[in-house]
């Protein structure tokens, strides 16, 4: 079943209850005008929360076993300097200009409920920004960092939300962040994947291959 056809059932349902209450009110039968208009406005709260969160969902990516989320190309362009060409799983690219000895990725996840899972709600992610990283500490603390957000300006941000009325989603399960990074080289080639328990990175050539046997 899908959100939109979900969304659309307690809209119905929520009209029925309506139309049942401005029946009863009429009758002067206030009781069951009263309980009827209250069951409409609970099923059109509920239409309009499955509504906001759906909209939300569009932003992840659905997820119900471990699957690829990108391949990462670098080609070095000076001292601990790299462009990065970061391909999605749609086919879409962007390139970013990295600093440092690493690359990192991050990314967000959605867990719901199984009676979540029953309208449509699955397992979602998000890839949340990718940056450069040293492996020194003292190299991240006075070097210069490099970090881009991966999603775009202006779409409804479902994490703050479910942050913020946790309690209002009772089929929510949990959200959770998780990151992997890898060493950057010279025309390394990487794969990144997620699962439900979170990101994972694998070399693709043996140029990163190799540079994953010498890291340290």
């Amino acid at each position: 079943m899908s959100v939109n056809l979900v969304t659309a059932v307690f809209g119905l349902l929520g009209c029925l209850f309506l139309i049942a209450a401005i029946r009863r009110f009429r009758l002067r039968r206030m009781t069951g005008g009263f309980v009827a208009g209250s069951s409409a406005l609970v099923l059109f709260a509920l239409a309009v929360c499955i509504l906001v969160i759906g909209a939300g969902l569009r932003s992840y990516q659905r997820l119900t076993s471990e699957q690829p989320a990108g391949q990462l190309q670098l080609s070095r362009v000076g001292v601990r300097q790299f462009s990065g060409i970061l391909t999605y799983s749609s086919g879409e690219s962007a390139v970013f200009f990295l600093r440092g000895d690493e690359w990192q990725i991050d990314a967000r996840l959605l867990k719901w409920k199984a009676i979540a899972n029953l309208i449509g709600f699955d397992t979602v992610y998000r890839l949340e920004r990718i940056s450069g990283r040293y492996t020194a500490i003292e190299d991240e603390r006075s070097q210069q960092r490099t970090v881009y957000d991966l999603n775009p300006p202006g779409q409804i941000d479902l994490w703050d939300l479910i942050r913020s009325h946790h309690s209002w989603m009772p089929w929510f399960d949990a959200l959770y962040g998780s990151a992997t990074y890898l060493p950057m080289v010279d025309k390394a080639e990487y794969e990144i994947s997620v699962s439900q328990s979170g990101l994972v990175a694998r070399p693709l050539n043996d140029a990163a291959r190799n540079a994953i046997g010498s890291w340290h």
